[in-house]
């Protein structure tokens, strides 16, 4: 399945399931073994509980059954995003901007493939971030694979 077909599945979800007062963030179609599993991952003020996936679960098999987009046979999740949510779009990384995430790259950008660092300014062109050792680096846009807030260990002491 393109990727063009998701973000507009995205596109036209994402009302709906602001119409029931959450936030739609994103979306993926994968394999795993021999099934499929469409996953769509919300969030809201405070926490996201079995009784607000199964809500927007409902809504979004319905709205399913009636558009038919994917030809495969498929499972439907719905869960929170989870603590290393992924940065998608151009709303996330304004919201996230001074928190520390993970990038991971198609291929190697000065001799390295993953990075981690806090986020900063984000342009059509370059994804900025601090490294721990403060320095700045602006990654190319058309490197990054992916973007998720990373996992902090915060020890007490």
């Amino acid at each position: 399945m393109s990727s063009k077909l998701l973000d507009q599945m995205l596109e036209e979800a994402e009302p709906k399931v602001e119409a029931l007062g959450y936030e739609l963030v994103d979306l993926e179609l994968v394999k795993e073994g021999a099934n499929w599993y469409l996953r769509f991952y919300i969030d809201k003020e405070g926490v996201v509980d079995l009784d607000d996936c199964q809500k927007v679960s409902e809504m979004i098999s319905d709205w399913l059954d009636e558009e038919d987009p994917i030809p495969q046979a498929y499972f439907l999740e719905v869960s929170s995003p989870g603590i290393e949510r992924v940065l998608r779009r151009e709303k996330d990384f304004l919201k996230y901007a001074g928190s520390v995430v993970a990038v991971k790259l198609f291929g190697p950008w000065q001799g390295k493939k993953q990075y981690e660092g806090t986020l900063g300014p984000v342009t059509a062109d370059h994804l900025t971030i601090t490294d721990a050792q403060g320095q700045v680096l602006e990654i190319p846009r058309d490197m990054v694979s992916r973007v998720n807030l990373a996992w902090i260990d915060i020890k007490e002491g």
